[in-house]
């Protein structure tokens, strides 16, 4: 098992990085998430891995945290019809923090606007996440002492609001993240759609 790779980010796009370890190259696919928080191509690099085998190929999978990866094996090995790309679309549609508060407090429709997932998805997952032994209590004391930033939770609702729009996960992401970092007196979810479709009608 791979768990970890430490070497040189070579390249990087929204869905995947490839990392130069000593000269080999390592192609991982990675949430939005864990995009986000990449260092600039020739950068070291150390980031967790997740190696799925199928019969006809093994794939690595990548993430910036802890908490990213605990999700993600979480989804594929306990909720039925989960599979590794339906989970990478839950941690791009959604913080791990959003998530959990979703899942501790039934909200099906903030999971069902995630791209991919849809309601009857999104009950499954409320159904066989909450009633876990001991992942409810664990999740509840989580979201208590670690709940999501102000600006994390404004993000999310903006992306899922544009993705339900019509627009794409990875461009909603995208031009929320940077409407963020460069107008940090942006005070609610309301106001960033309003920005990032101004500059997505802009842009096409």
């Amino acid at each position: 098992m791979i768990t970890f790779l430490t070497g040189k980010l070579a390249a990087a796009l929204p869905t995947q990085a490839i990392v130069d370890v000593n000269g080999v190259g390592y192609e991982l696919l990675i949430p939005l998430s864990s995009y986000d928080r990449l260092p600039a191509v020739g950068q070291p690099l150390h980031i967790l891995t997740h190696l799925h085998v199928r019969e006809d190929a093994h794939i690595l999978y990548g993430f910036m945290s802890a908490a990213e990866r605990d999700l993600f094996r979480l989804l594929v090995n306990n909720v039925s019809g989960i599979g590794p790309k339906l989970a990478l679309a839950v941690l791009s549609g959604m913080s791990v923090g959003n998530f959990k508060s979703a899942v501790v407090n039934g909200d099906v429709a903030s999971l069902a606007k995630i791209s991919g997932l849809g309601k009857k998805t999104a009950e499954r997952i409320v159904l066989e996440l909450k009633d876990k032994l001991g992942v409810a209590a664990a999740w509840e004391v989580a979201s208590a002492t670690h709940a999501p930033s102000a600006e994390e939770t404004q993000a999310n609702e903006a992306v899922l609001a544009l993705i339900a729009l019509g627009y794409k996960q990875v461009e909603a992401h995208k031009t929320v993240r940077d409407l963020q970092e460069k107008q940090p007196d942006i005070k609610s979810a309301e106001d960033l759609v309003k920005l990032a479709l101004k500059r997505m009608a802009a842009g096409r």
